[in-house]
């Protein structure tokens, strides 16, 4: 039985999908995959829902209009997963960047923890073929929402996560504020808050190895204005705090 589903976002990532579902789809683990396609214009979509006929019970699409941004689309991926009965959802990038041969480790520590990172910036992990600017991006990027936010994680940043489905059912999903890639830190902010576990697994992220990045100044100015918001968010206090539940090891 499929109880784990990865969200993987999609915008013109043709050239990456097909073996990117073939890997996943061939770990020796059970889980299916949720393509949220943003209308691209290279055909991705249609090749999603070519995998979806072939596969049904494990790859599911989800269509939007358009391009809405990097956080409406997890939140798209993490209702069609709750609405499946997935008990663990998992959020990946479609590039490559994140490796699928790291899920079981993920999936494994998921056993011990509500929310499991995979992680840049603990002992093992690292990055490889990134220009030095989206290193110091990204570090700058960790190191402030760390500092702000008093965020306990490593790799506060990073976007492949696992998330138990009790930590997704105890978040107001709809009232998540960000919707690029500021979402990623909302998210880890708001999980923090309430208490549920978080780990890391080490990986090395590598650049794309096709198509082009998608993170643009825009992003880095919405971030920004996302973390001074949170700040004083955390700053007033006041998160509720997670139900004591049992961590799902099935």
């Amino acid at each position: 039985m499929t109880d784990t589903f990865v969200i993987v976002p999609t915008y013109n990532e043709a050239d990456n999908l097909d073996d990117l579902i073939s890997q996943l789809l061939a770990l020796p683990v059970a889980i299916g995959v949720i393509v949220v396609d943003d209308n691209s214009p290279d055909g991705t979509g249609k090749l999603a829902d070519e995998w979806a006929a072939k596969q049904p019970r494990r790859v599911h699409v989800v269509h939007r209009p358009g391009k809405m941004g990097l956080g409406t689309a997890y939140l798209a991926g993490f209702k069609k997963g709750l609405g499946i009965g997935a008990k663990r959802i998992m959020t990946m990038d479609a590039d490559f960047s994140h490796n699928p041969r790291y899920i079981p480790a993920m999936i494994e520590l998921s056993k011990e923890k509500h929310v499991v990172i995979g992680s840049r910036y603990v002992a093992g992990g690292g990055q490889r073929n990134c220009t030095w600017k989206r290193v110091m991006l990204s570090k700058g990027a960790n190191f402030v929402a760390r500092s702000l936010l008093s965020l306990q994680a490593r790799d506060a940043t990073a976007g492949f996560r696992l998330y138990q489905r009790e930590v997704l059912e105890s978040i107001p999903l709809d009232r998540i504020f960000s919707s690029g890639y500021s979402f990623l830190v909302e998210m880890l902010f708001l999980c923090q808050r309430r208490g549920w576990q978080i780990g890391e697994v080490p990986i090395i992220f590598e650049d794309r190895r096709k198509g082009t990045t998608k993170i643009s100044r825009n992003e880095v100015i919405k971030a920004q204005y996302t973390l001074l918001r949170l700040a004083f968010r955390r700053l007033r206090g006041g998160e509720p705090r997670r139900p004591e539940v049992p961590i799902s090891s099935s």
